[in-house]
């Protein structure tokens, strides 16, 4: 594929598409279990953004039977209705459109829909954009989840499941084991420091007023419907329109992979069969540098880039964020993960190169290398930072070291 092609392929319609949701696949987990008979009316909060919804596709569609959900979100700018439209005429499904911070929508949702079950995942979760609004990260993952437990005590709910995040742990040495559960927290920004003290809430409430909980912390999870600010959307968004992906620093800083429909299968395990009290660490065993991830998207969209000079076409550098670990690690949970990175980045890439400029409408303004908050909440983009042809350090090795990993001709077989 060449750059005019790119151009042709992705500078389509930019606005979103009102049908578009009645021509993608349905996308669930492959779990089934017994339903539990002290589960019957579950709330899953964010349930109309993209981890989330994955699980409320798959319950409301796996067990129509067994359980009523309630998708519970305030269609937030990474958030989309298209995401469950599917689900609008299934008996078992509502949506309520409500804000966590908001103690009265809170209360209504519960005591309106009976809920017995909730599952925690609404967040604010771009690390990049808790630099520029922490104190918008803390009142939504802190405040929220407060205002959440409050609730949940006051109706008497069964099982609140917390859904938290691998970066609570802060970095992890290249030579150290996975970690376990136990481990002390040590977050390295202000989002996964607000996702540790909520946390620390979430297990207050257990040990203060026995509030039956779980605590899920996952690896950076991957695929369709996620809103292009994260980086595999947003790189494979910006080449579809013909424009080079921007590293932050040298693109060496690793992470974990995780496919959503494997992570939906573990927040499914973990409904049906997790302890109350535990806390579980849901990770994958991809783990991939910035630098190759970049190599390994280019190969999915079958775009060349066997030399320095065409690396240069579709790959730039910029400086770090303030703080990127180098690596995370988390010991798994006893389930099995089925899609390993190669595969969900196929079927991710062939989703955003049909979907992904119709699904939200115009995403031109969170392409960008450092995205920003403005003052009435909107993300929009920030120019003011030097776009550079290598790494800021070192100069040559990092390209170097992507060469070895890349397929022999530079050519993705992705399609």
């Amino acid at each position: 594929m060449t750059a005019s092609d790119c151009k042709m392929n992705g500078n389509g319609c930019h606005h979103q598409d009102p049908e578009v949701w009645k021509r993608a696949p349905i996308l669930t987990g492959s779990t089934n279990f017994e339903p539990r008979p002290d589960v019957k009316n579950i709330m899953v909060t964010g349930g109309a953004g993209f981890i989330a919804c994955w699980l409320v596709r798959h319950l409301v569609l796996n067990y129509s039977q067994a359980y009523n959900i309630v998708s519970f979100d305030k269609l937030d700018y990474c958030a989309a209705l298209n995401n469950t439209r599917i689900l609008d005429n299934e008996p078992n499904f509502s949506f309520y459109k409500g804000d966590i911070t908001h103690p009265n929508e809170v209360l209504d949702c519960m005591e309106q829909h009976n809920v017995d079950t909730v599952l925690h995942f609404a967040a604010q979760s771009h690390v990049d954009l808790s630099f520029g609004n922490s104190y918008g990260f803390t009142h939504t993952n802190v405040y929220g989840t407060h205002v959440l437990l409050e609730s949940a005590k006051k109706v008497g709910i069964k099982r609140f499941i917390h859904i938290s995040t691998d970066e609570v742990y802060g970095e992890v040495k290249e030579d150290e084991d996975d970690l376990l559960e136990s481990s002390i927290l040590a977050p390295t920004n202000p989002y996964a420091a607000s996702k540790a003290a909520a946390e620390m809430l979430v297990q207050s409430y257990q040990k203060s007023f026995n509030l039956p909980i779980i605590i899920v912390r996952s690896n950076n999870v991957y695929g369709p419907h996620q809103y292009p600010e994260k980086i595999i959307p947003k790189f494979t968004c910006l080449l579809n329109r013909g424009q080079p992906v921007v590293l932050h620093g040298d693109g060496r800083p690793t992470r974990r992979y995780l496919f959503a429909g494997d992570a939906a299968d573990a927040f499914d395990t973990i409904l049906h069969k997790g302890h109350i009290g535990q806390i579980y660490n849901v990770g994958s065993h991809d783990e991939v540098s910035n630098l190759d991830l970049c190599g390994m998207i280019l190969s999915a969209m079958a775009i060349d880039h066997a030399t320095p000079e065409l690396w240069r076409r579709w790959v730039k550098y910029t400086h770090d964020r303030p703080y990127n670990d180098r690596r995370y690690a988390l010991k798994k949970l006893g389930w099995t993960q089925k899609t390993n990175i190669k595969e969900g980045l196929a079927m991710t890439v062939e989703w955003y190169r049909e979907f992904g400029e119709s699904w939200w409408g115009d995403i031109g303004h969170v392409l960008t290398p450092f995205p920003v908050v403005s003052e009435d909440g909107e993300v929009v983009p920030d120019f003011d930072h030097l776009i550079r042809d290598e790494p800021p350090t070192p100069p040559r090795e990092a390209y170097d070291e992507n060469m070895q990993h890349r397929p022999e001709n530079g050519r993705g077989n992705g399609h």
